[in-house]
């Protein structure tokens, strides 16, 4: 599983429920409003001052490290 900064917060959410920490430690306490559930990454980090980068980095290598330790 990759993850872009084109995805939406919801299709993340999709891949693993896990992933609402991370993203809530870039300050996107908004997982629950519908109209955050469609901005895509770069959107919901730009809105909270976030580096989208760095956020899509931390979800690609927890995905990582969850395939990894299969």
């Amino acid at each position: 599983m990759t993850v872009d900064k084109t995805m939406s917060i919801a299709e993340v959410l999709e891949m693993d429920r896990q992933t609402a920490p991370i993203m809530m430690a870039y300050g996107m306490h908004c997982m629950g409003c519908p109209m955050a559930m469609m901005e895509s990454l770069e959107m919901a980090a730009g809105g909270h001052g976030a580096d989208v980068d760095a956020l899509v980095k931390e979800l690609n290598d927890y995905f990582a490290q969850k395939e990894a330790a299969k």
